[in-house]
C-alpha cells in the first residue's frame, strides 16, 4: 500500500544550498501546490517599525529548510565541541579509566543498556528433538541450542529479558571466550555454515571456534517485518527493529541497548566460568553485531578486546542510517573514535569490509500500511572514511602506550567480506591467542544440523515478542518512575509548586526536548498586508530567531484599536500539515480550524497564526532524524521560535504583555503542552483535539489509536514516559489557566483516555487552590475547533469581554 500523499515537499539539494538571505526574498521560490500564493503586485504595506517583506515562494518551506541546515551545521559543529565532555587522565590506564567513567555511563543511558541483569546468569541448552544436546559438531567443535537470562520482567504479567542462539565449545582446551555477533539478517546457524545464507569466508563464529574459542553466536532482531503490527488492527511495513525502538526510545531504553545487554550477560556467564578456568574474554561482531560489540566493550572493562567489522566509520550522516540507530544525543560526545577511547587500552581490531547492504525498509506488501521509517540506508563505507575515523581514535590508545591495541585491517580494498585472517588475527592477537589455523584449511567443509527439520522462525518471533513484552513492562511501571522523579515537588500550595520544580522544568527542557540556545539573531521583524476586511487587517510577519532559522505566522488586528489602546492576543496554532491562513485568512476555504484566529479577531482580540515546522511529510521529519543525534528535536525549535514571537508581540503598542494566549488544534494542541511550560509570557494555554494518556497514544501495542501504527515517527521523545506526561505537562503551566477542547467523535484517542489523564489536572488544579483556572469541554464533534467553551476561557481569563458584550 503506498504510503499517503509521499510528496516531495522540498528537494534536497535545495535545502542544503539554502542560504539565510531566502527570507530576504534574494532566493528563487520554493515551489509547493499548497502554498499561499505571494502576489507581487499585492500591497505591502509594513506595519510601523518593521521592514517591507519582500520574500516570495513558500516561507513554511523555507524555514523547514532553514532549520535543516542548522542542523547539518550542528552536527559538524559536535566534531569539534564535544571535547567539553571529556576530562581524560593519562597518567595510567587506571587513571584513565576513573576519568572516562561518566562518559561511560552517559553512553550507557543513551543507549537505554541501564537495567540490572540477572546476576550469575546460568546458560540453558535446549536439547534437540532427536534427543542429544548437541545440534552440530566437527573434529575442532560443537554446537548447541542455548538461552540465558538477561534482565528479569518489570511487572509480574510482563516478559523477561533473555537471549538465545547458539554455543559452540571447543573439543580441545578453550583459548578464549568469545561473543561473535552476526548481523541482524544472519541467523547464528547461518553464521556458523549450519544453514544457508553467509558465505564460508564470512562464517568468523566457526573459525573462532576452529581457533580454539569457545563462542557464543546469540540471535539478533532482524530487519524484517513480519510481526510489525497489531494483529486483528493493522500490520505495519516497520522493521522489526523499529517496531521496537519506538516503544523503546519513549521508556529510555533501546533496542540497541537490550541487545547489548544480551551480549553483556553473557560475558557474566564467561566470567563465572573463569572462576574456574580464567580465560581472556573478547567481542567480534560485524554490521549490527559490530555496532552492539563495539559498544558492548565499550561499556564494560571485563572485555579484553573487540573486534568491529564493517561498522566503524565517522557518525556525522547517522541521521541516514536506519531509525533504530538513532540515539539520543549520540553525536554531542560521541563519534566512533571516542567509543573507541573507551575501549583504550584495551585491543581494538576495526576491520574495513563490505557492509550489510540495506536500502530501506520492506516494502508495503498487501495488508500492510506504509508507516516505517523511509530514511535509512547501509552501505560500504569508503576506505578512507574507516581510516580517518580510526586515525582519530589513536590519540588516546597511544598516550596509553597501547598504540599497538588499535588495529585497521582491510578486507579486500574494504569490499571483501568480513572475518578476513587479518581481522581474525588481529583479534586473537589482542586477546593473546594465536591464529592456528587460517582460512584456506577449512573452506568448504560441510557442517550438518543434527536437527533434521529445525526451523529457526519460532525462535526469532519467541525473542521479538519477549523483548516487546519486556518494553510493554517497563511502560506499565512509568508511572512509578515519574513519581519518583516529581517527588521533591511540593504541591501543598502553588508557591510551593513553582519553587520546588524548577529542577523539574529544567530536566525535561535540556534531557526529554532539547533546549537551544536563546535566539542568536536580531528579530529583525519584516512584514506585509495581506489582505483588508471592513473590520481587520492581516499581516504576514517573518522574524529571525538563529542564524538560518526564522519565525513565520500570520498576524491579525481588529481595525477599531484606539490609540494607546493594549489589547489581548490570542496565538493560534495549526496543527499537522497545516498553514497559517487555515486560522487567520477568511479567503481560504473553511477547514477543521473554522478560521479561529479571524473569528476570536472579529471579537476584538489581537490574534496571531505562527508557522510551525510540521509541515512536508518526510521534509519536516527528517528535522527529528538529525536532530537527535545531537540532541535536538521540533519542539527544540518550536519552543525558541514561540519565544521569538512572544518578545515580538510585547513591544507592540497594541498588545498588552499580561494579556496573551495561546489555543491549538491537534499537533498545535502538541504544542500547546510542550511550550507554554517554557514561555512564561502566555498566560492561558488551551489544548484542541489532542490531550490525552500519550505514553499510551505512543507506545501500545493493543490499541488502534496508537502511534505505532502510523507514519509519524517523529512523535517519539527519549524517556518520556518516565519523566513526564501530559498531566504533568499541564502542571507546569499552573496557575496559569489550562483547558482540554474535547470533540467525542475525535480519532486522536478515546474520550476515556482523555478524561482519565485530564482528571490528574483538574485534581492538581484544585489541590493547590484555582480550581477555576481549569477546564474541559466535552462537544459531540469530530477533530476541529469547536470555539464555544474555548472561547468563553479566553474571554473570562483574558479578560475581554468580547466586541458585543464591550459595545453593549
Amino acid at each position: 500500500m503506498k504510503r499517503t500523499s509521499r510528496r516531495r515537499f522540498l528537494n534536497d539539494s535545495l535545502a542544503l544550498s539554502l542560504s539565510f538571505n531566502m527570507v530576504q526574498g534574494v532566493a528563487p521560490p520554493v515551489p509547493s501546490a499548497s502554498a499561499p500564493a505571494h502576489d507581487s503586485e499585492a500591497p505591502t504595506n509594513p506595519l510601523p517599525g518593521t521592514k517591507v517583506l519582500t520574500a516570495t515562494g513558500d516561507l513554511a518551506a523555507q524555514m523547514v529548510a532553514g532549520i535543516r541546515e542548522y542542523l547539518v551545521q550542528a552536527t559538524s559543529v559536535c566534531l569539534t565541541d564535544r571535547s567539553r565532555f571529556w576530562k581524560p587522565d593519562f597518567t595510567s590506564a587506571r587513571t584513565y579509566g576513573d576519568s572516562v567513567a561518566p562518559n561511560r555511563e552517559r553512553l550507557r543511558k543513551i543507549i537505554g543498556a541501564v537495567d540490572p541483569r540477572v546476576p550469575a546468569p546460568e546458560l540453558e541448552i535446549i536439547a534437540a528433538s532427536h534427543g542429544s544436546a548437541e545440534v552440530a559438531r566437527d573434529a575442532r567443535f560443537k554446537a548447541y541450542a542455548v538461552r540465558w537470562s538477561v534482565c528479569s520482567a518489570a511487572t509480574g504479567d510482563s516478559a523477561p529479558l533473555e537471549g538465545e542462539g547458539l554455543l559452540l565449545e571447543p573439543t580441545g582446551a578453550a583459548r578464549a571466550r568469545v561473543v561473535a555477533v552476526p548481523d541482524a539478517d544472519w541467523t547464528p546457524e547461518a553464521a556458523v555454515g549450519l544453514a544457508t545464507g553467509v558465505p564460508a569466508a564470512a562464517q568468523f563464529p566457526r573459525r573462532l571456534a576452529d581457533n580454539g574459542c569457545q563462542v557464543i553466536v546469540p540471535l539478533l532482531i532482524d530487519r524484517s517485518d513480519k510481526w510489525s503490527g497489531i494483529a486483528g488492527v493493522k500490520m505495519t511495513n516497520q522493521p522489526h527493529r523499529e517496531w521496537v525502538y519506538r516503544m523503546a526510545f519513549e521508556v529510555g531504553r533501546h533496542i540497541i541497548g537490550f541487545e547489548v545487554q544480551k551480549i553483556l550477560a553473557a560475558v557474566d556467564w564467561f566470567e563465572e566460568q573463569n572462576k574456574s578456568q580464567p580465560l581472556p574474554v573478547g567481542v567480534f561482531g560485524y554490521g549490527e553485531g559490530g555496532l552492539l560489540a563495539f559498544y558492548a566493550a565499550a561499556l564494560d572493562t571485563r572485555i579484553r578486546a573487540a573486534g568491529v567489522s564493517g561498522y566503524f566509520q565517522s557518525r556525522q550522516e547517522l541521521w541516514k542510517e536506519p531509525i533504530y540507530r538513532d540515539v539520543w544525543g549520540l553525536l554531542c560526545e560521541f563519534g566512533d573514535a571516542e567509543i573507541a577511547g573507551l575501549i583504550a587500552p584495551r585491543g581494538l581490531m576495526v576491520e574495513a569490509c563490505a557492509s550489510a547492504a540495506v536500502s530501506g525498509p520492506p516494502r508495503a506488501q498487501e495488508g500492510r500500511e506504509n508507516v516505517a521509517c523511509p530514511n535509512g540506508a547501509l552501505t560500504t563505507a569508503p576506505l578512507d572514511n574507516v581510516a580517518r575515523e580510526v586515525g582519530l581514535a589513536t590519540d588516546a590508545f597511544a598516550k596509553l602506550n597501547a598504540r599497538e591495541q588499535l588495529r585497521l585491517v582491510v578486507s579486500d580494498q574494504g569490499n571483501g567480506p568480513p572475518g578476513s585472517e587479518g581481522a581474525l588475527s588481529g583479534f586473537l592477537s589482542a586477546l593473546g591467542v594465536a591464529l592456528a589455523f587460517k582460512a584456506g584449511e577449512r573452506l568448504g567443509e560441510p557442517l550438518q544440523d543434527l536437527r533434521a527439520t529445525y526451523d529457526p522462525e519460532p525462535r526469532l518471533r519467541r525473542q521479538f515478542e519477549q523483548m516487546v513484552g519486556f518494553t510493554q513492562g517497563l511502560i506499565r511501571v512509568a508511572p512509578q518512575r515519574r513519581e519518583e522523579f516529581w517527588a521533591s515537588a511540593d504541591s501543598s500550595s502553588i508557591e510551593r509548586w513553582n519553587d520546588t520544580t524548577a529542577r523539574q522544568r529544567q530536566y525535561i527542557w535540556e534531557e526529554v526536548i532539547g533546549r537551544l540556545p536563546a535566539a542568536t539573531m536580531p528579530p529583525n521583524p519584516r512584514t506585509r498586508l495581506i489582505y483588508e476586511t471592513d473590520s481587520l487587517a492581516g499581516y504576514d510577519v517573518v522574524l529571525d530567531v538563529w542564524l538560518k532559522a526564522f519565525a513565520y505566522g500570520i498576524l491579525v488586528l481588529p481595525k477599531d484599536i484606539k490609540p494607546g489602546e493594549q489589547r489581548p492576543v490570542v496565538v493560534c496554532q495549526h496543527g499537522l500539515e497545516g498553514r497559517p491562513d487555515g486560522a487567520a485568512d477568511p479567503r481560504t476555504p473553511d477547514g477543521y480550524m473554522h478560521h479561529f484566529a479571524v473569528t476570536l479577531a472579529q471579537e476584538g482580540f489581537v490574534t496571531f497564526a505562527p508557522q510551525n515546522p510540521y509541515i512536508g511529510e518526510d521534509s519536516f521529519r527528517i528535522i527529528q532524524r538529525l536532530g537527535h543525534p545531537v540532541k535536538l528535536a521540533l519542539f527544540s525549535f518550536i519552543i525558541g521560535q514561540h519565544q521569538r514571537i512572544l518578545e515580538w508581540l510585547c513591544t507592540q503598542p497594541f498588545v498588552d504583555p499580561a494579556r496573551i494566549g495561546f489555543y491549538g488544534i491537534s499537533y498545535g494542541g502538541k504544542t500547546a503542552v510542550r511550550v507554554p511550560p517554557f514561555a512564561d509570557h502566555y498566560a492561558v494555554s488551551i489544548c484542541t483535539a489532542d490531550f490525552n494518556e500519550w505514553v499510551w497514544k505512543a507506545t501500545s501495542v493493543e490499541s488502534p489509536y496508537s502511534y505505532m501504527l502510523l507514519p509519524e515517527y517523529d512523535m517519539y521523545e527519549f524517556d518520556f514516559a518516565n519523566i513526564v506526561n501530559y498531566a504533568e505537562l499541564a502542571k507546569l503551566v499552573a496557575p496559569r489557566p489550562f483547558m482540554v477542547e474535547r470533540g467525542h467523535q475525535d480519532p486522536v484517542a478515546p474520550d476515556e483516555w482523555v478524561a482519565y489523564e485530564y482528571a490528574k489536572v483538574r485534581s492538581f488544579y484544585a489541590g493547590v487552590g484555582v480550581p477555576q483556572n481549569t477546564a474541559i469541554e466535552w462537544w459531540n464533534g469530530p477533530h476541529a475547533i469547536h470555539g464555544v467553551g474555548s472561547f468563553e476561557f479566553l474571554r473570562r481569563h483574558l479578560r475581554w469581554p468580547g466586541r458585543g458584550q464591550q459595545e453593549a
